[in-house]
């Protein structure tokens, strides 16, 4: 396969690797962060590196490769942004979940679920990755993102954001009937006992989904 260079946006920090290199780089994100800055800043950062192909994983909504609804914790400029122009190669975007849920993923079905700036998820089955925004929806007084997000983490301590964690994961799996639920993104480190069924994911899995992006062999591909 081509070099690929996978670039995993989130709310915090975008995060980059290519193919062959073996340490990931990153620079700061934020609710400030613009389409173009990003993609200016990756290409400076990056400017050592040789790659082909582009994965990019942005925290919204993508419908057949484009982004529809611009990122809730990020700045604007993202929806119509032609990324393969401003990467000089052909550019795959897809929804984060769904990226660091495809590098996950080993067989089954199985419930991603990204702890991090925000909520992230998505659902792989009959060997697809079906992304899913399932963070603003209503739970209990506010929403499934207002529990177990980063907001949520430093105003409410570790104690009960670990509680609330597992309340959600018992409630989506209730409802999506996984055969197993991965837990992600940067916060998921800091959860401690989990159940059956549950288990802690490696934020490498989003590279790893990047890279099955361009794989036609991947065990699973992300839906248009």
């Amino acid at each position: 396969m081509q070099p690929v260079l996978v670039i995993d946006v989130g709310g915090t920090h975008v995060k980059v690797l290519a193919s062959g290199e073996q340490e990931p780089r990153r620079l700061d994100s934020g609710p400030k962060l613009q389409a173009a800055a990003m993609a200016k800043a990756v290409l400076e950062l990056v400017s050592d590196w040789t790659w082909d192909f582009v994965s990019i994983g942005v925290p919204a909504p993508v419908h057949g490769g484009r982004i529809v609804a611009e990122p809730v914790n990020l700045g604007s400029g993202w929806v119509g942004f032609d990324y393969t122009a401003a990467f000089g190669k052909p550019t795959r975007v897809v929804n984060d979940a769904a990226m660091q849920a495809l590098g996950s993923y080993e067989n089954g079905k199985m419930l991603f679920l990204g702890l991090g700036t925000g909520l992230g998820s998505a659902l792989v089955a009959d060997g697809y990755v079906q992304p899913m925004e399932l963070a603003h929806l209503p739970f209990r007084k506010k929403t499934f993102e207002d529990y177990v997000g980063e907001r949520a983490l430093e105003k409410r301590g570790k104690k009960r954001w670990r509680r609330d964690v597992l309340d959600v994961v018992s409630a989506l799996s209730a409802a999506l009937e996984p055969d197993y639920v991965v837990l992600g993104g940067g916060n998921a480190k800091l959860l401690e006992e989990l159940p059956d069924g549950v288990l802690l994911g490696d934020n490498a899995n989003a590279f790893a989904g990047g890279f099955r992006v361009w794989d036609d062999e991947a065990p699973a591909r992300i839906a248009a």
